[in-house]
């Protein structure tokens, strides 16, 4: 699992920026997902989620800061359950769910976690046993680690091991040797760069997430004088997206190193391995860095499988599917029932070539962090079906930690995902949509109900 590894950076989702020969293997020895979505892009939601295959409000992780940032570690979760079914568990990399008491790593044999975010060079590393600092590059630290524990272990036993890695997180930091990876290139900006987000609710107008907003330790040197405003956004992104591949450049190498020593270990033919990211990230798409809101860069994730023996290789699956699946889909890998509790399906039929009949034909989505202080995106929630997708800004954040106290106007969009799959043109209030909007906002509401969310009264409205 990766942070803020976006869809259009994979070479096996038809990338046109980069190429990543590893989890472009990964796809063609297994399955493509390509309507997968997480539910709440920010990080420490997103991993409290892969835990406990449960919604934001459900898990308490709603946000980054105050009490929510306390995670309960003690909640059910598919690593304790796969520990209790005798299976080795590991998790190396980013936790970002507290450290101390409740919130340490709990259903691990072996834990070895980032403080916070991290960083990329010379990272230091939490223990149960204290502190670890290490010399070198934190995504190949990361898989030194997570390989290192992997082979001290006894191959009788199953195992179950996170590999969660800090990489492409802001501020982007490339390994040495990609330093000057794509120096004299100009990367392909995306269609939506010079959007003017003329056709949006306020809430996109007011965000802080354009290339303007880009701080030097993003563009690591000066901006060039004499620059149109057009030009200087072009110039910013190319700063901003080739530090980015530079980054996805040692994560697509490490992700090999992985596959290979599966290979070489006789492990690869008795080992599912999956690749997700914790959420999407905007590549330059509306002129934008950054996630938190439900437009597709930021809530479309990657997920690839391989599943020797079962799924068939090169296949692409096009139901919807949610990171609330993940836990309930590992443990059903293992034959375990998952608990109730959980809110997601397992994806093992999926896996298998076979689509119930009853599957998910819409995605709930909900961002707490009402004008938080750093990118001022509004709250926000909605449905996203397979054509479709509403969103209502509520205008403020249900008092939840890390929200603003500040109001505004209640705001929606509907945006046709078949005629404008860029989320350019916000169709509701149009008449020809009337009908559209009715059902969704139906189907949002039988959402809600089914998942046990109350966006308007389940935390206190903070005046």
């Amino acid at each position: 699992m990766t942070d803020d590894h976006a869809v259009p950076a994979i070479g096996a989702y038809g990338s046109v920026i980069n190429r990543t020969p590893a989890v472009d293997q990964l796809a063609a020895e297994g399955m493509r997902f390509d309507n997968t979505f997480c539910t709440n892009a920010i990080c420490s939601p997103a991993r409290a989620t892969l835990l406990t295959g449960t919604y934001s409000h459900v898990n308490g992780m709603t946000s980054l800061e105050g009490p929510d940032h306390t995670f309960d570690a003690t909640q059910p979760s598919f690593p304790e359950m796969l520990r209790e079914a005798g299976y080795r568990t590991a998790i190396v990399g980013k936790w970002h769910l507290g450290h101390g008491g409740r919130s340490d790593p709990r259903g691990f044999d072996h834990w070895e976690i980032l403080p916070e975010h991290g960083v990329y060079n010379d990272p230091t590393f939490l223990t149960a046993d204290g502190e670890r600092t290490y010399t070198g590059y934190v995504t190949d630290i990361i898989t030194d680690l997570a390989l290192n524990w992997l082979d001290g272990q006894d191959r009788d036993r199953p195992f179950a091991l996170l590999v969660q890695h800090k990489a492409p997180h802001r501020h982007f930091e490339p390994a040495e040797r990609h330093r000057n990876l794509y120096a004299g290139e100009d990367i392909p900006a995306p269609p939506t760069l010079h959007d003017d987000l003329s056709e949006r609710a306020t809430a996109a107008a007011e965000a802080r997430l354009r290339m303007a907003d880009l701080v030097p330790d993003d563009l690591k040197e000066p901006v060039p004088e004499g620059l149109s405003e057009r030009e200087e956004r072009e110039w910013r992104y190319q700063r901003y997206i080739k530090e980015y591949l530079r980054v996805v450049a040692a994560l697509d190498e490490n992700v090999g190193r992985v596959l290979h020593y599966l290979t070489v270990s006789g492990l690869a033919e008795e080992t599912v391995v999956a690749y997700t990211s914790d959420h999407g990230f905007f590549l330059g798409e509306h002129g934008w860095f950054d996630k938190r809101f439900m437009y597709d860069p930021s809530m479309r994730i990657p997920l690839v499988m391989r599943w020797p023996g079962v799924t068939a290789p090169g296949s692409v699956n096009e139901d919807l599917v949610a990171n609330v699946d993940f836990a309930p889909t590992l443990l059903d890998l293992a034959g375990i029932e998952p608990p109730e509790r959980m809110q997601g399906r397992s994806l093992v039929p999926l896996l298998r070539g076979e689509t119930p009949g009853d599957w998910r034909d819409g995605v709930y989505y909900r961002y707490y962090m009402h004008l938080d202080h750093d990118h001022n995106v509004q709250a926000c929630y909605g449905i996203r079906t397979r054509t479709h997708k509403l969103i209502h800004y509520p205008g403020h954040g249900s008092g939840a930690s890390g929200a603003g106290a500040e109001r505004r106007e209640p705001e929606w969009e509907l945006f046709d995902l078949e005629r404008d799959p860029d989320e350019l043109h916000n169709r509701y209030g149009d008449p020809e949509y009337a009908a559209v909007a009715a059902e969704l906002t139906g189907q949002l509401a039988e959402l809600q109900r089914s998942h046990g969310d109350t966006p308007e009264g389940v935390l206190p409205v903070r005046e």
